[in-house]
Protein backbone atom coordinates (compact mmCIF):
# COMPACT_ATOMS: atom_id res chain seq x y z
CA UNK A 1 0.00 0.00 0.00
CA UNK A 2 1.19 3.69 -0.74
CA UNK A 3 1.89 5.42 2.48
CA UNK A 4 0.60 7.57 3.42
CA UNK A 5 1.71 10.44 5.99
CA UNK A 6 -0.55 11.07 9.62
CA UNK A 7 -2.48 13.80 8.59
CA UNK A 8 -2.19 15.61 12.12
CA UNK A 9 1.74 14.93 12.25
CA UNK A 10 2.18 18.17 13.72
CA UNK A 11 -0.05 17.69 15.97
CA UNK A 12 1.21 14.72 17.74
CA UNK A 13 3.55 16.67 20.03
CA UNK A 14 6.33 16.86 18.68
CA UNK A 15 7.98 20.20 19.70
CA UNK A 16 10.21 22.53 17.06
CA UNK A 17 13.18 25.44 17.99
CA UNK A 18 14.63 27.49 16.17
CA UNK A 19 18.30 26.58 14.86
CA UNK A 20 20.63 29.49 16.05
CA UNK A 21 20.05 32.73 14.62
CA UNK A 22 18.75 30.88 10.97
CA UNK A 23 15.23 30.23 9.62
CA UNK A 24 15.55 26.75 10.50
CA UNK A 25 13.26 24.99 12.86
CA UNK A 26 14.35 21.38 13.71
CA UNK A 27 12.58 18.95 15.84
CA UNK A 28 13.38 19.21 19.64
CA UNK A 29 14.01 15.13 19.10
CA UNK A 30 15.88 13.74 15.52
CA UNK A 31 16.27 10.61 14.32
CA UNK A 32 19.97 9.65 13.94
CA UNK A 33 20.56 6.23 11.50
CA UNK A 34 23.83 6.02 12.64
CA UNK A 35 22.70 2.43 13.81
CA UNK A 36 20.05 -0.01 12.88
CA UNK A 37 19.52 1.39 9.32
CA UNK A 38 22.30 -0.59 7.47
CA UNK A 39 22.54 -3.16 4.92
CA UNK A 40 22.50 -5.58 7.97
CA UNK A 41 19.54 -4.55 9.34
CA UNK A 42 15.75 -5.42 8.57
CA UNK A 43 14.69 -3.32 5.55
CA UNK A 44 11.18 -3.23 6.65
CA UNK A 45 11.93 -2.30 10.27
CA UNK A 46 13.44 0.47 9.48
CA UNK A 47 10.99 1.76 7.42
CA UNK A 48 8.56 1.60 10.06
CA UNK A 49 10.73 3.18 12.47
CA UNK A 50 10.82 6.50 9.94
CA UNK A 51 7.42 6.03 9.11
CA UNK A 52 6.60 6.40 13.01
CA UNK A 53 9.17 9.24 12.71
CA UNK A 54 7.13 11.23 10.64
CA UNK A 55 3.92 10.28 11.70
CA UNK A 56 4.81 11.88 14.76
CA UNK A 57 6.57 14.95 13.62
CA UNK A 58 10.34 14.05 13.48
CA UNK A 59 11.06 15.66 10.04
CA UNK A 60 15.20 15.87 10.35
CA UNK A 61 16.85 12.78 9.81
CA UNK A 62 20.44 12.71 10.20
CA UNK A 63 22.86 10.67 8.73
CA UNK A 64 26.74 10.17 6.94
CA UNK A 65 28.76 8.69 4.63
CA UNK A 66 30.17 5.56 6.81
CA UNK A 67 26.65 4.87 8.48
CA UNK A 68 25.90 1.25 8.22
CA UNK A 69 26.88 -1.07 8.56
CA UNK A 70 28.50 -1.89 5.52
CA UNK A 71 29.02 1.91 4.86
CA UNK A 72 27.20 3.68 3.01
CA UNK A 73 24.10 1.50 3.62
CA UNK A 74 22.19 3.47 6.13
CA UNK A 75 21.99 6.43 3.05
CA UNK A 76 21.11 3.36 0.76
CA UNK A 77 18.33 2.68 3.09
CA UNK A 78 16.64 6.44 2.40
CA UNK A 79 17.06 6.47 -0.40
CA UNK A 80 14.93 2.82 -1.26
CA UNK A 81 12.45 5.23 1.53
CA UNK A 82 12.55 8.07 -0.39
CA UNK A 83 11.52 6.14 -4.00
CA UNK A 84 9.39 3.97 -1.67
CA UNK A 85 7.68 6.66 0.63
CA UNK A 86 8.87 9.81 1.08
CA UNK A 87 9.23 11.59 -2.04
CA UNK A 88 6.01 13.44 -1.90
CA UNK A 89 7.20 15.09 1.33
CA UNK A 90 10.60 16.30 0.80
CA UNK A 91 10.13 19.37 1.26
CA UNK A 92 9.11 18.63 4.55
CA UNK A 93 12.06 16.64 5.56
CA UNK A 94 15.07 18.18 6.52
CA UNK A 95 18.45 15.75 5.82
CA UNK A 96 21.61 15.59 6.79
CA UNK A 97 24.70 13.75 5.80
CA UNK A 98 28.62 14.22 6.86
CA UNK A 99 32.08 13.55 5.44
CA UNK A 100 35.00 12.79 7.58
CA UNK A 101 36.04 9.29 8.74
CA UNK A 102 37.80 7.06 5.96
CA UNK A 103 34.93 5.71 3.56
CA UNK A 104 37.11 4.18 0.91
CA UNK A 105 40.70 3.45 0.25
CA UNK A 106 43.81 5.35 -0.39
CA UNK A 107 44.75 8.96 0.62
CA UNK A 108 41.64 10.93 -0.84
CA UNK A 109 38.51 8.68 1.29
CA UNK A 110 39.32 10.22 4.75
CA UNK A 111 39.62 13.78 6.30
CA UNK A 112 39.19 17.23 5.09
CA UNK A 113 40.48 18.04 1.85
CA UNK A 114 38.27 19.41 -0.79
CA UNK A 115 38.66 16.57 -2.79
CA UNK A 116 37.57 13.99 -0.39
CA UNK A 117 34.44 15.98 0.65
CA UNK A 118 33.31 17.17 -2.84
CA UNK A 119 33.40 13.26 -4.03
CA UNK A 120 31.89 12.19 -0.81
CA UNK A 121 28.73 14.24 -0.90
CA UNK A 122 28.06 13.48 -4.14
CA UNK A 123 28.33 9.76 -3.88
CA UNK A 124 25.87 10.36 -0.86
CA UNK A 125 23.18 12.10 -3.00
CA UNK A 126 23.42 9.11 -5.68
CA UNK A 127 23.05 6.98 -2.69
CA UNK A 128 20.08 8.59 -1.05
CA UNK A 129 18.35 9.35 -4.41
CA UNK A 130 18.65 13.29 -3.66
CA UNK A 131 19.32 16.35 -5.88
CA UNK A 132 20.74 18.39 -2.31
CA UNK A 133 21.04 17.70 1.07
CA UNK A 134 19.54 20.06 3.66
CA UNK A 135 22.45 20.29 5.52
CA UNK A 136 26.55 19.09 5.00
CA UNK A 137 29.05 18.24 7.79
CA UNK A 138 32.23 18.35 8.29
CA UNK A 139 32.35 15.21 10.60
CA UNK A 140 35.71 15.54 12.01
CA UNK A 141 38.36 18.06 12.47
CA UNK A 142 41.36 17.38 10.53
CA UNK A 143 44.63 18.91 11.82
CA UNK A 144 46.36 18.54 8.58
CA UNK A 145 44.64 20.29 6.12
CA UNK A 146 44.39 23.86 6.21
CA UNK A 147 40.99 24.72 7.72
CA UNK A 148 40.51 27.27 4.28
CA UNK A 149 40.40 24.82 2.30
CA UNK A 150 37.86 22.50 4.33
CA UNK A 151 35.92 25.45 5.38
CA UNK A 152 35.88 26.69 1.38
CA UNK A 153 35.03 23.76 0.36
CA UNK A 154 31.91 23.91 2.50
CA UNK A 155 31.45 27.14 1.07
CA UNK A 156 31.24 26.10 -2.53
CA UNK A 157 29.15 23.07 -1.92
CA UNK A 158 26.39 25.49 -0.93
CA UNK A 159 26.97 27.70 -4.05
CA UNK A 160 26.63 24.66 -5.92
CA UNK A 161 23.02 24.30 -4.55
CA UNK A 162 24.36 20.28 -3.53
CA UNK A 163 23.53 21.59 0.30
CA UNK A 164 21.37 24.28 1.94
CA UNK A 165 23.13 24.78 4.61
CA UNK A 166 26.57 23.60 6.51
CA UNK A 167 27.67 22.46 9.86
CA UNK A 168 30.36 20.85 11.85
CA UNK A 169 30.70 17.90 14.38
CA UNK A 170 33.35 17.47 17.09
CA UNK A 171 35.98 20.27 16.31
CA UNK A 172 37.88 21.95 18.99
CA UNK A 173 36.88 24.90 20.39
CA UNK A 174 39.51 27.72 18.57
CA UNK A 175 38.71 25.69 15.53
CA UNK A 176 34.98 26.12 15.68
CA UNK A 177 35.31 29.40 16.23
CA UNK A 178 37.42 29.95 13.14
CA UNK A 179 34.66 28.51 11.01
CA UNK A 180 32.11 30.79 12.48
CA UNK A 181 34.18 33.49 11.64
CA UNK A 182 35.27 32.08 8.28
CA UNK A 183 31.71 31.09 7.08
CA UNK A 184 30.15 34.23 7.95
CA UNK A 185 32.42 36.61 5.77
CA UNK A 186 31.23 34.46 2.68
CA UNK A 187 27.60 34.46 3.43
CA UNK A 188 27.38 30.67 4.27
CA UNK A 189 27.06 31.19 8.18
CA UNK A 190 27.43 27.77 10.17
CA UNK A 191 24.25 26.07 11.35
CA UNK A 192 24.66 23.85 13.90
CA UNK A 193 27.32 22.08 15.69
CA UNK A 194 27.15 18.25 16.10
CA UNK A 195 28.92 17.39 19.68
CA UNK A 196 28.57 14.56 22.18
CA UNK A 197 26.42 16.00 25.32
CA UNK A 198 24.65 14.19 28.13
CA UNK A 199 24.57 13.03 31.72
CA UNK A 200 27.87 11.37 31.07
CA UNK A 201 29.81 13.43 29.07
CA UNK A 202 29.45 17.39 29.53
CA UNK A 203 32.48 18.22 27.44
CA UNK A 204 31.00 20.96 25.06
CA UNK A 205 29.64 22.67 28.16
CA UNK A 206 33.42 22.35 30.07
CA UNK A 207 35.21 23.32 26.67
CA UNK A 208 33.23 26.23 25.96
CA UNK A 209 31.38 25.23 22.50
CA UNK A 210 27.95 25.27 23.74
CA UNK A 211 28.02 28.85 24.94
CA UNK A 212 29.96 30.21 22.13
CA UNK A 213 27.37 28.35 19.77
CA UNK A 214 25.12 30.33 22.11
CA UNK A 215 26.52 33.52 21.97
CA UNK A 216 27.39 33.35 18.17
CA UNK A 217 23.92 32.05 17.17
CA UNK A 218 24.69 28.95 16.06
CA UNK A 219 22.40 25.63 16.52
CA UNK A 220 24.06 22.54 18.34
CA UNK A 221 22.37 19.39 17.96
CA UNK A 222 23.64 16.26 20.54
CA UNK A 223 24.83 12.83 19.22
CA UNK A 224 24.79 10.06 21.51
CA UNK A 225 22.63 11.46 24.23
CA UNK A 226 22.08 8.06 26.32
CA UNK A 227 25.52 7.23 26.01
CA UNK A 228 25.32 4.15 24.16
CA UNK A 229 22.61 2.98 26.19
CA UNK A 230 23.99 3.29 29.93
CA UNK A 231 21.63 6.48 30.51
CA UNK A 232 18.38 3.73 29.31
CA UNK A 233 18.40 1.74 32.80
CA UNK A 234 19.96 -1.29 30.41
CA UNK A 235 22.86 -1.84 33.29
CA UNK A 236 21.23 -0.80 35.92
CA UNK A 237 21.89 -4.70 37.00
CA UNK A 238 24.78 -5.70 35.65
CA UNK A 239 25.74 -6.34 31.93
CA UNK A 240 22.93 -8.24 30.00
CA UNK A 241 24.80 -10.77 27.75
CA UNK A 242 22.88 -9.61 24.40
CA UNK A 243 24.45 -5.76 25.32
CA UNK A 244 26.16 -3.81 23.28
CA UNK A 245 29.03 -3.58 26.30
CA UNK A 246 29.22 -7.81 26.59
CA UNK A 247 30.26 -7.16 22.80
CA UNK A 248 32.72 -4.82 23.56
CA UNK A 249 30.36 -2.84 20.71
CA UNK A 250 31.41 0.72 21.44
CA UNK A 251 31.82 0.06 25.33
CA UNK A 252 33.86 -2.29 26.99
CA UNK A 253 33.43 -3.81 30.60
CA UNK A 254 35.44 -2.15 32.38
CA UNK A 255 33.70 0.94 32.03
CA UNK A 256 30.83 0.17 34.18
CA UNK A 257 32.98 0.69 37.24
CA UNK A 258 31.03 0.69 40.79
CA UNK A 259 31.25 4.41 41.27
CA UNK A 260 29.09 4.59 37.40
CA UNK A 261 26.67 1.77 38.80
CA UNK A 262 25.79 3.66 41.65
CA UNK A 263 25.55 7.32 39.80
CA UNK A 264 22.99 5.24 37.12
CA UNK A 265 20.99 3.95 40.19
CA UNK A 266 20.74 7.28 41.74
CA UNK A 267 19.80 8.95 38.74
CA UNK A 268 17.38 6.40 38.23
CA UNK A 269 15.59 6.46 41.28
CA UNK A 270 15.24 10.27 40.82
CA UNK A 271 13.54 9.54 37.28
CA UNK A 272 11.17 6.92 39.09
CA UNK A 273 10.15 9.51 42.01
CA UNK A 274 9.04 11.75 39.15
CA UNK A 275 7.31 9.81 36.82
CA UNK A 276 9.70 8.92 33.91
CA UNK A 277 12.60 6.27 33.26
CA UNK A 278 15.71 7.25 33.50
CA UNK A 279 16.27 7.19 29.50
CA UNK A 280 13.43 10.13 29.57
CA UNK A 281 14.76 12.16 32.31
CA UNK A 282 18.56 11.79 30.63
CA UNK A 283 16.84 13.43 26.82
CA UNK A 284 15.24 16.41 29.02
CA UNK A 285 18.39 16.96 30.58
CA UNK A 286 19.86 17.93 27.39
CA UNK A 287 16.96 19.92 25.98
CA UNK A 288 17.52 21.76 28.84
CA UNK A 289 20.45 23.18 28.53
CA UNK A 290 20.98 26.87 27.16
CA UNK A 291 21.97 26.59 23.82
CA UNK A 292 20.42 22.75 22.73
CA UNK A 293 18.37 22.77 19.50
CA UNK A 294 17.49 19.11 19.39
CA UNK A 295 18.51 15.83 20.20
CA UNK A 296 19.54 12.99 18.15
CA UNK A 297 17.99 9.46 19.13
CA UNK A 298 18.63 6.04 17.38
CA UNK A 299 15.86 3.68 17.85
CA UNK A 300 15.89 -0.07 16.82
CA UNK A 301 11.97 -0.28 16.91
CA UNK A 302 8.88 1.48 17.22
CA UNK A 303 8.49 1.19 20.31
CA UNK A 304 11.92 2.65 21.85
CA UNK A 305 11.05 5.43 19.42
CA UNK A 306 8.19 6.39 21.07
CA UNK A 307 9.49 5.70 24.54
CA UNK A 308 11.94 8.71 23.69
CA UNK A 309 9.59 10.92 22.19
CA UNK A 310 8.09 10.99 25.37
CA UNK A 311 10.52 13.55 27.17
CA UNK A 312 8.45 15.63 25.28
CA UNK A 313 5.61 15.58 27.64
Amino acid sequence: MTYQADKSRYENGMKYERCGHSGVLLPKVSLGMWHNFGSVDPYERSRDIVRYAFDHGVTHFDLANNYGPVYGSAEETLGRLMDDDLRPYRDELFISTKAGYDMWPGPYGNWGSRKYLMASLDQSLRRMHLDYVDLFYSHRYDPETPLEETLQALVDIVRAGKALYVGISRWPLEATRFAIDYLRQRDTPLLIYQGKLNMLNREPQEEGILQMCHDEGVGFISFSPLAQGLLTGRYLHGIPQDSRMAKGQFLRPDMLTDALLQQLQEWNAEAEANGRTLAEMALRWILEQQGVTSVLVGASSTQQLSQNLRCLT
